[in-house]
């Protein structure tokens, strides 16, 4: 008899056996899953067992990384493991899958006898700490006591600063490049009487500009 034949004789005698047991479900004609123990039962684990080509000439393949099973430890599922393996070694060349169910159901208690429940630790963010705009600290300008004297002396009686107190002098401005000017350019090209008059126009400006701010 071929591998086949013999996979062939224990489908049928599986799906005879486990006719309407909620446990038992056929994946695919090679590939099962058979559930030990109740839903609600926190012991409960699937077994998923798939049947490679020359089955049951050699072994079935033997998971429990189901999603069923992602509470149970990995010590626990590999004590699971190893007990199926011997019942596997020890019916080898014959079908075996009903014997490894019911293994699997007697011995329940003792497999998962130092399970404890994995617990996955979840943080839980208030709708108003995600809302809440990040704070930025406002840092302020440092004053000297030098500048904070300053301003002292400048304010008025309700502690004000005057408009403008920290206006450029213009009129101090414009006479600084004025005279970097003439002294450029005045002295080495100008006779000393156009000098003179150059001068004289130049201090008339410089007091009708200061008239001029005195008005405003």
């Amino acid at each position: 008899m071929t591998a086949n034949e013999d996979q062939e004789m224990e489908l049928e005698a599986l799906r005879s056996i486990y006719e309407g047991d909620e446990c038992f479900k056929e994946v695919s004609p090679v590939s099962f899953q058979f559930r030990i123990g109740e839903h609600d039962d926190s012991k409960a684990f699937i077994l998923d067992i798939s049947w490679p080509e020359m089955y049951p000439e050699t072994a079935p393949e033997i998971s429990l990384d189901g999603f069923f099973n992602k509470k149970i430890s990995s010590e626990t599922k590999q004590l699971i493991i190893s007990g199926l393996e011997e019942q596997v070694e020890a019916n080898l060349g014959t079908a075996m899958m009903y014997t490894l169910f019911e293994w699997a159901k007697d011995n329940q208690e003792a497999l998962m006898e130092n399970h404890q429940a994995t617990v996955t630790a979840v943080t839980l963010t208030s709708n108003s700490d995600l809302n809440a705009p990040a704070k930025k600290k406002e840092k302020k300008e440092q004053l000297t006591k030098s500048q904070k004297r300053k301003i002292t002396c400048r304010t008025d009686n309700k502690g004000e600063l005057p408009r403008g107190w920290d206006w450029v002098d213009v009129i101090k401005h414009v006479s600084t490049v004025e005279k970097l000017h003439i002294s450029q350019y005045t002295l080495k090209n100008m006779s000393h009487l156009n000098l003179l008059w150059f001068l004289n126009a130049f201090l008339y400006i410089l007091l009708s500009r200061t008239g001029g701010k005195e008005e405003d």
